[in-house]
């Protein structure tokens, strides 16, 4: 019953993990426009960090999915601090519902929502659609059809996690948990639960040995609680170097005004729940791990030297189909060099942002939501897994 909140404590405590050792032959080409001075350029690791999770979206749990929205892009921003050898690890997520009355009882109620992927505005988009109706809870069964159908990544670089999020027994259907985690194992994949209730019944209801068999962690969180922001003197900057940096995508090929649109209807929906949470995933946006070279141009040509070249005509939106090559090239090339500065501007505001966050946290209790949860939990397993934590 309780999921998406879960969802984001799995984001996060992918990263706890991530990346043990990376093969730092990034492949990041270098931009049109030559090397940009203004701003460092941010690699990313050759290793991968996998993180599927499975919510359970069985009953009326609005609480829980206003907390998960809440606290997506703060889970993700935590991830982005995380460094190996000097190296930002590639990022993939995947999405699974599982216990809703609306699913296939032939699928045991399971639907997987999306692939393994690194488009972050889809995963945004999938959790936004998400709705609860009640039904049976077969963690066993979601455990078994994520660690077999996904397509998850062989060699020791690569860190792959599966976050379940949920309240009722852990032990219900016809597959058994223990032997559908002890498969995933197999291939690598460490089993992590969040019990959406007290502690004490979590372990009851064998969430904690779940967590125990599959070598990960367990977490247990108050689904009801209301996520409480702190409004800093930097989030109406960040926001506004947000509706400029998104001048600087140019939409390609067949779904480039779409994912264009899906782009700023994913900053609606941020900023539906609040201005802070806006300001999140504008920082998010403005980090490596937010890749869009399927559709947009200017990180196609980042991460391929001849994409211009190769272009088709068809392929261009209205506004370059009656540019040379040459034209087309000096425009992007201005989009890459504007979008690097934008970046570097969003990154010493959202410093900023950071440190005033940290110091009003002091003066507070610190509220038992998913985020903070998950942002201890990170940094505590990040440090001993050789990470270093780069504000």
């Amino acid at each position: 019953m309780k999921n998406l909140v879960l969802t984001f404590a799995l984001l996060t405590s992918m990263v706890m993990f991530s990346c043990e050792k990376k093969n730092n032959t990034a492949t990041l080409a270098e931009n049109t426009s030559g090397k940009n001075s203004q701003q460092p350029e941010e690699t990313t690791a050759e290793g991968t960090i996998q993180v599927a999770l499975l919510l359970d979206t069985s009953n009326s749990m609005d609480g829980l999915i206003e907390q998960a929205k809440s606290r997506l892009w703060n889970i993700v921003n935590t991830l982005t601090t995380l460094k190996y050898e000097g190296k930002t690890p590639d990022i993939e997520i995947a999405l699974y519902e599982y216990g809703n009355d609306g699913l296939s009882s032939a699928s045991n109620f399971i639907r997987q929502v999306t692939p393994l992927t690194n488009d972050l505005d889809l995963i945004s988009e999938k959790l936004f659609a998400l709705r609860t109706n009640g039904g049976s809870e077969y963690c066993g069964a979601v455990i078994q059809d994520a660690s077999q159908k996904l397509t998850w990544k062989d060699g020791m670089q690569n860190m792959k996690l599966i976050y379940i999020a949920g309240n009722e027994p852990f032990n219900q259907g016809n597959i058994n948990y223990k032997e559908a985690i002890a498969d995933a194992l197999k291939k690598g994949i460490y089993i992590n639960t969040i019990h959406c209730g007290g502690y004490e019944e979590g372990i009851r209801g064998l969430w904690k040995d779940g967590a125990d068999v599959g070598q990960g962690k367990y977490f247990n969180i108050d689904s009801n609680a209301k996520v409480r922001y702190i409004v800093t003197p930097y989030d109406d900057q960040i926001s506004q170097c947000n509706v400029r940096l998104n001048k600087t995508y140019i939409g390609y090929g067949s779904r480039g005004a779409e994912k264009k649109m899906a782009q700023e209807v994913q900053d609606a929906n941020a900023q539906s729940i609040s201005g802070a949470n806006y300001a999140e995933r504008a920082v998010s946006k403005s980090k490596a791990v937010y890749k869009n070279d399927s559709w947009d141009l200017v990180d196609k040509a980042k991460n391929d030297s001849k994409a211009l070249d190769n272009l088709k005509k068809e392929e261009l939106p209205a506004e370059l189909k009656n540019k040379s090559k040459e034209e087309i090239k000096t425009i992007v090339a201005q989009k890459t060099k504007e979008r690097e500065t934008i970046q570097k501007e969003m990154d010493e505001l959202s410093k900023k942002r950071q440190a005033y966050i940290d110091a009003e946290s002091k003066k507070t209790k610190s509220q038992d939501d998913l985020g903070n949860a998950i942002t201890t939990s990170i940094h505590s397993v990040a440090k001993t897994k050789g990470y270093v934590v780069v504000n």
